[in-house]
């Protein structure tokens, strides 16, 4: 692991405990598993702290689990130009829980939350506007999901 993501890692961990789950490292990459009661307040801390500086996110969105409890996980990737890492964050929400939009700290999650949502059918309280961006608002159901008829329903 490069130093300066060590760095990231440890004041993570030292700032927010047991609500870390996991940190995994693969192919030099590093993913940070928290609680989803801490997503809002660990992402503004990875983006005011001065050792980790994430000042730009750069992707939004969610992986389909159909047959875990809480089924979905909500990711997002993360960039630090001064530090020059990069740093990926999971959480896992049921079906029905509303997760906090982080619309509040990075502008362009509005629009990455709006196409999780369209997608997937994951609430952000909080969100300005959260609508369907890609599909018709009259659309049934949400294609990402792995329950989702191959060849669409009836119309």
């Amino acid at each position: 692991m490069q130093d300066s993501l060590q760095i990231v890692v440890d004041r993570v961990k030292n700032r927010f405990g047991d609500a870390v789950l996991s940190v995994v490292e693969f192919r030099d990459e590093i993913t940070v598993r928290v609680k989803k009661e801490d997503w809002l307040e660990l992402h503004r801390f990875l983006r005011d702290d001065s050792d980790t500086n994430f000042a730009m996110m750069i992707d939004e969105t969610a992986a389909d689990y159909p047959l875990r409890l809480e089924r979905f996980d909500v990711i997002t990737h993360l960039l630090s130009l001064d530090k020059r890492h990069r740093l990926r964050v999971k959480t896992a929400i049921g079906e029905n829980d509303p997760i906090p939009s982080l619309v509040p700290l990075w502008k362009t999650a509005n629009w990455l939350e709006r196409e999780t949502y369209d997608l997937f059918g994951i609430i952000f309280t909080g969100h300005p506007d959260l609508r369907r961006i890609l599909m018709p608002e009259n659309w049934e159901g949400y294609p990402l999901r792995k329950d989702y008829p191959v060849e669409g329903y009836d119309i």
